[in-house]
C-alpha cells in the first residue's frame, strides 16, 4: 500500500440507518475459498522475492517473476490474459489483466490488487495478501465454470508503491467507450494484517468524514461486503476514500469502487481491540514496508475471512440480475414535483426547487454548485446570494413531493437517491433532511439529523428497501428543516430512482 496521510473513518450512527440489502444472486452459491490455497500463493511470492534480492518491487526481477507466476496460473485456468507494460522511473512495469469469458461486455466488474512490494522487503501482507486472495478467487471462478451476468475482469497492478502508477496507466489508457463499460471496481490491498482490523471502504459517506462518498454505485459495493461480514458475526468500520490505493484512478473518473482493508501502520485503539481482538497500542501491521513483511507476518483468520468476503462480493455482484427501473428522475426536466404539498410548510426561505444550484461556502462547502448528474437537482434555494445564509433554509420546514408512481406487486423494490445535508456549527439535532414514502401508509425511510458542529456539503447515496409498498401508488416526500433557530442549513437531492429486482 502506498504511503500517504491516513485517516480511518469510524462509522457514524444515523437516527434511522439505511436498510441496505445486497443484490440478489443467481443459484451459484459463493464458495469457501481455501486458506491453504491462498497461503500457497503467498509461499510462492515469498520464494520469488527470496530468489530475487528479497523483494518484488517495480523494475526488479522479482516483480516480473511474480507477474509471470500469476499469469501462468490464469492462462491454465481459461482466462484471456495480458501483461500491460508501462514505464516509470526509467524501468518497465507490468499490469496483469485477466478476463473471464462471457458476461455482458457492456457491464464489467473489475477486481484488483497491487502485486508489487517496496524494495525493503518481500511484501507478503502488502500486498501479496490481496493479490493471492483475488488470484484464488479467480481460479475458483474457473473451477466452478461460473457464468456471471456481468463480464469479470481481474487485475494485478504494478508500481502501486510508487504512486498508483500501474492502475493510473491502465485507466488513463482505457478508451472512453471502454471505460464507460466498467460499472464497478473492487480493490483489495492488505487483507491479512497480523493485528487486523476489519475496514470497508465508505462508499455511501455514512461516516460523514474525509473525502466524501465514492461515485454512485459505491454504496452498493460497500453494502455487499458488509453483508458478508454481518453473516459471520464480524463488525466492520468505514475507511475513507483517501486515494491511498488503486481504487483512486477509478473513482477519479466516476467508476464506483469498494473493498476491504485490515490496516497498515496505523495504531489499533483500545476500542478497536475490544471490537476485533488483537493488541491495542500497536500497529495493525508492525512490519509495514519492512523486511519482516514475510509469510510469518499474516493473520490466518483475517486472510481467511477476507478471501471469503472477496468471493462473496464477486459471486453476488457478478451474478446479480440487473434491476428493472420502475421510475427515475434526474431533475433535468420538470416531472411534476409539488412544493409544500400539504400547505403546512413554515420555512420563510430556502424552499425546495428544481434548478441549477449556485455554490455557497461558510467554513467549507455548504450549498453544492455541482450535481450528481446533469445541470439540475432538487435544492433548498438554488441561489447563492451575497452571503452564504441569504437563501438557506430559515424559519422551519420545507417539503417537496413527487408525482404518483405505481409500484409493481412483486419483486424486491428499492428506492435510491443521492443527498447531502450541510450546516454550520450553530445547527442542532432539530435540523434535518428526511425522506418518506407515502402510500396507504406513510413511512420515513431516511433521516439525517443536524448537530452542533460544522458539516460540509458532500454527496452521499442511499438505497432503501420499499417492498412493503408493492402494488401501491406512492409518492416520495422529501423534507428539510431549520428548526433550531437561526442556523445555516442547506440540503440537496439528485438522481431519485425506484427499481425492482
Amino acid at each position: 500500500m502506498m504511503r500517504s496521510l491516513w485517516t480511518m473513518g469510524m462509522a457514524a450512527i444515523l437516527a434511522i440507518p439505511l436498510a441496505f440489502t445486497a443484490p440478489s444472486a443467481s443459484a451459484a452459491a459463493p464458495p469457501d475459498i481455501s486458506l491453504t490455497a491462498v497461503k500457497a500463493h503467498l509461499t510462492q511470492l515469498q520464494s520469488i522475492a527470496t530468489a530475487n534480492g528479497g523483494n518484488r518491487a517495480h523494475g526488479r526481477p522479482g516483480y516480473l517473476a511474480s507477474a509471470n507466476y500469476v499469469k501462468g496460473l490464469l492462462d491454465g485456468a481459461g482466462f484471456t490474459t495480458s501483461l500491460q507494460s508501462f514505464t516509470y522511473n526509467g524501468a518497465t512495469g507490468y499490469n496483469v489483466i485477466a478476463d473471464w469469458p462471457g458476461g455482458d461486455p457492456n457491464d464489467i466488474l473489475m477486481v484488483g490488487a497491487h502485486l508489487d512490494s517496496v524494495t525493503a522487503g518481500p511484501g507478503i501482507n502488502d500486498n501479496g495478501s490481496g493479490s493471492a486472495a483475488i488470484l484464488e478467487t479467480a481460479l475458483e471462478v474457473s473451477r466452478q465454470s461460473l457464468a456471471p451476468t456481468k463480464h469479470l475482469r481481474f487485475a494485478w497492478w504494478g508500481a502501486e508503491e510508487l504512486g498508483l502508477r500501474g492502475s493510473q496507466y491502465y485507466v488513463n489508457n482505457l478508451p472512453a467507450a471502454e471505460r464507460a463499460k466498467v460499472k464497478g471496481y473492487y480493490n483489495f490491498d492488505m487483507v491479512g494484517s497480523p493485528n487486523a482490523g476489519y475496514f470497508v471502504y465508505d462508499g455511501d459517506n455514512s461516516d460523514g468524514v474525509g473525502s466524501g462518498p465514492g461515485p454512485a454505485g459505491s454504496a452498493q459495493l460497500e453494502s455487499t461486503l458488509q453483508a458478508y461480514f454481518t453473516s459471520i458475526g464480524v463488525s466492520t468500520r468505514g475507511t475513507d476514500f483517501d486515494g491511498r490505493s488503486d481504487y483512486g484512478p477509478f473513482i477519479a473518473v466516476g467508476i464506483p469502487a469498494g473493498g476491504t482493508f485490515t490496516g497498515a501502520e496505523g495504531v489499533k485503539s483500545s476500542a478497536q481491540a475490544t471490537l476485533w481482538g488483537g493488541t491495542a497500542g500497536q500497529a495493525f501491521d508492525p512490519c509495514y514496508h519492512r523486511a519482516c513483511d514475510t509469510t510469518s507476518n499474516i493473520s490466518d483468520t483475517a486472510l481467511n475471512r477476507n478471501a471469503d468476503a472477496i468471493a462473496y462480493a464477486v459471486w453476488t455482484t457478478a451474478t446479480a440480475v440487473p434491476p428493472t427501473v420502475v421510475w427515475q428522475d434526474t431533475f433535468e426536466t420538470a416531472t411534476g414535483w409539488t412544493v409544500n404539498p400539504s400547505g403546512t410548510d413554515t420555512a420563510t426561505s430556502g424552499l425546495w426547487e428544481r434548478g441549477d444550484p449556485e455554490a455557497t461556502t461558510s467554513s467549507g462547502a455548504k450549498q453544492l454548485g455541482t450535481t450528481v448528474s446533469g445541470s439540475n437537482d432538487l435544492v433548498t434555494g438554488r441561489l447563492a446570494g451575497a452571503a452564504a445564509g441569504d437563501y438557506d433554509i430559515d424559519g422551519g420546514i420545507t417539503s417537496v413531493r413527487s408525482p404518483a408512481v405505481t409500484l409493481p406487486s412483486t419483486g424486491t423494490l428499492k428506492l435510491a437517491f443521492s443527498w447531502y445535508l450541510a450546516h454550520g456549527s450553530n445547527a442542532s439535532n432539530a435540523d434535518f433532511l428526511r425522506v418518506k414514502v407515502v402510500g396507504s401508509t406513510t413511512t420515513q425511510v431516511f433521516q439525517q439529523l443536524g448537530a452542533a458542529s460544522n458539516r460540509n456539503g458532500a454527496w452521499g447515496t442511499a438505497n432503501v428497501d420499499v417492498s412493503a409498498f408493492a402494488g401501491q401508488s406512492v409518492r416520495i416526500l422529501i423534507e428539510a428543516g431549520d428548526a433550531s433557530g437561526a442556523s445555516l442549513v442547506e440540503a440537496g437531492v439528485d438522481d431519485v430512482k425506484l427499481t425492482r429486482q
